[in-house]
This record gives C-alpha cells, structure tokens and sequence, in this order.
C-alpha cells in the first residue's frame, strides 16, 4: 500500500474553507409571473362581459399556487378556483382574500374549516348534507355553487337526480343554511369545436338552469367554459350561450394552448414555465454506441452525446424519448430512455467534447416560450397532453418565480 504524499494539493476545500455558492439551481422550473398576468388579461378580454375565474388547482398547474394566483389576482381575475379544500386553505393562508371555489371533495373533507375561512364549494349531491351541518354548527352560511353533469360524467348531479339536489338546496337556503350564488357544468369535448356534443352539454345546462329558477333559486353565476370553451366560443351562433356569467379558466392562464396544432402564439398567450438545467457532461462517441437502459437507441455514425441532469423522477415522461432540448441555440433529441435521472441529448456531430466548446456548463431547456422548444413537443413526444407535462414537474425541481416586467421597468396591471 502506498504512502499519501501531504504536500500534494488538496482537490477539494478543507474544513472550515468555504465551498462557492452555486450561482442558481442545478434545474429549475422558472416561472415568469409576467406572462401569467399577461395571459389573464387577454382571457378577460375574450370572456368580457363574462366574470373570470382562474383555475390554480395542482398548485397551479405546477406553476406554484401562491404566486401564481397572487399575478392573477392582479391581473383582474375575479375569482380563484382550487378542486380540493385543502388547496384552497393554502391560498387563505398565504393571505388572498378574492372568492375562492373548490368542488372536489371525499367524506374527509374539512367542510367547516373551508366555511370558516370563507371558501365557496361546488355540490354535485351528497355534499349538501354535511356542508349544510357545518354552516349550522358555525352558526353561518355556507355559499355553494350546484354542479349539473351534462355529459361529461365525472362529478355533478345526473339530469334524473338534479331536481332532488335543488329542492334539497332551495330547502337549505330557506333555512339560511346555504345559499346557491352558482350553477356550474364541465364540458367534455371542447378542445374539439367541430363535435356537437358540446352545443348539446349547453342545452342541458340551460334546461337545469331553468329547473333551479323554477325552484326559486337565484343563482348569479353561471359557468361551464374552459379554456378551449373560451377560446372557441367566437365560432358559436350565440357566443353568450358558452361565456355566460363567469369563465373557468385553467390552462391558458399558463400560455398553453388547449387545441393540438395551435400554438400559444395564435391564441394570444405566453407560456409561463421554462423546465431548464445545465449540461453536466458531454463525450464523443463512435458508431454503434449504444444509449440508456435497454440500448434502445444505437448511434448511426460518430457523435457528441450530451448529458443533462433531469430524468423522470423530475417529472420528465419516461416515454418521452425523442422530446426536444435547447442547448446553444439548437434544438436536438433526446436518444435513448429518459432515466430517473437524467437524459442524453444527441448533439448531431462528432468532436463536441473538445473543452473550446465549453458546452459543459451549458444551459439546456426542455421547454418555454419563444425560441424554445413547447410543453406541446414534450406532449407529442410522450404521446400526452401538455397539461400533464406541466403539471408533473416533480417537487425536486425548484420553482423560481421571475418578473420580466418588473425587470424591464414596464407598468403592471
């Protein structure tokens, strides 16, 4: 066994040495507030006169809950929508007061903590009894939105079912128990303009409007419009029967289009994230070099890989081989399977790896706006919707909330 040479240099600091700061995260997800604001005012825009609710479930699509309805808030956005209770409670603390729906609740749901902190909640049935005895414990009333399911059959009370469910919330509200402020629907098609199915979701929306009316329910909101329902409501004979009182909007408030082959671009919008990270290694490689687990992907001819430390633990889709990278202003694939790590880029020639490259250091963007490569490729790739691929950015990647806006000076709305 050899001896240790002391006076060698230590590669490393030594204790009480201090290590540099890393200049920004390893990968992050940024996400430009800016964009959000702009978004939301070009949705108040189109749904005008029509109210906006901003949809910031899933912690905002990924987005970052808090932050995200704070910009939407001050962009205009009426109203906040959450699918559970508890998401809505986050919002509460964090200290926003606009109206604020949740519609997605178990037998667990904390009715009275919801009431308490002044959080409006969708009914689609069962729901009416235990929050009418929470309002009744709180001494209060409960304000409650009545969900008709037109089609899409999730949630919402069936059309057989839905002149119970508003006797049994006229009832409640003339006891003070509750009162009905909204009826709301969800349509299933809409990102499909051409299919019928969703002029007809509207008629049976209309009808249980008018069977609640008839029950002597008052309600002042209307809603059944998403984002593709917003957005394609122009082509309707009468684009008042889609944006009624108030819209429900989700995805757009993010800048990704809900229609495949239109881009956020043609909508008017600006996606918001960019899932960026550096490029940790880089090597060239000769023909037949096989790539990731199951050597699925065999190098044709001699080629520089690249390595970029996000896998699908980051919440980058296993299946998402072939999704586009932005490294140095070119846009090259990912080979091979994305492991739960990390991805390898194939950067199309040999003899990148020289360090006069200096691509070790790189920035490398899945996706985002402009020049950069869209969720919507990344969908493609994974054979998915660009929701989901935003939406499963994983914990491990930092959220970094920007403002261009405010970096460029510009007024905020």
């Amino acid at each position: 066994m050899g001896t240790v040479n002391r006076a060698e240099p230590v590669p490393f600091p030594l204790p009480g040495e201090a290590f540099p700061r890393p200049a920004r995260p390893e990968r992050s997800a940024v996400v430009d507030l800016a964009a959000v604001r702009a978004n939301v005012r070009r949705i108040r825009e189109l749904a005008a006169p029509a109210r906006l609710m901003a949809v910031v479930k899933a912690d905002a699509y990924g987005h970052g809950a808090v932050p995200v309805a704070r910009a939407a808030v001050q962009a205009g956005a009426d109203a906040l929508g959450v699918a559970h209770v508890a998401e809505a409670l986050e919002l509460r603390a964090a200290g926003i007061t606009a109206p604020l729906l949740a519609w997605l609740h178990t037998v667990d749901t904390d009715f009275r903590a919801a009431l308490a902190r002044d959080v409006e909640l969708g009914v689609s049935g069962w729901e009416l009894g235990p929050i009418a005895e929470a309002a009744r414990e709180l001494g209060g009333t409960a304000r409650i939105h009545l969900k008709i399911d037109t089609g899409l059959g999730r949630n919402g009370a069936t059309a057989q079912r839905w002149p119970e469910l508003v006797r049994w919330a006229a009832q409640a509200e003339a006891e003070g128990l509750v009162r009905v402020v909204g009826v709301f629907t969800h349509l299933a098609v809409a990102d499909e303009p051409s299919r019928p199915e969703t002029r007809e979701q509207l008629r049976r929306f209309r009808a249980a409007v008018d069977v609640a009316r008839a029950a002597g329910l008052r309600p002042a909101l209307r809603h059944a419009a998403n984002s593709p329902g917003l957005f394609s409501a122009a082509g309707l004979e009468r684009p008042a029967d889609m944006l009624l009182d108030m819209v429900r909007v989700g995805v757009s408030v993010y800048g990704l289009s809900p229609f495949p082959g239109r881009s956020p671009q043609q909508l008017g919008l600006v996606p918001a994230m960019t899932l960026r990270s550096t490029v940790s290694a880089v090597k060239d490689v000769p023909a037949g070099q096989g790539v990731s687990y199951g050597l699925s992907w065999v190098a044709e001819r001699p080629t520089t890989l690249a390595l970029v430390p996000l896998g699908y633990a980051d919440g980058v889709p296993r299946s998402g081989t072939g999704g586009p990278v932005r490294i140095r202003g070119r846009t090259r694939p990912v080979v091979g399977r994305v492991a739960m790590d990390q991805i390898v880029v194939d950067l199309g020639a040999p003899g990148l790896s020289a360090p006069e490259h200096g691509l070790v250091g790189a920035e490398a963007v899945l996706f985002g706006a402009g020049e950069h490569p869209s969720a919507s490729a990344w969908a493609d790739a994974a054979g998915t919707i660009n929701y989901e691929i935003v939406t499963r950015v994983s914990g491990r990647v930092p959220r970094v909330h920007v403002d261009t806006a405010a970096d460029s000076g510009e007024e905020q709305a």
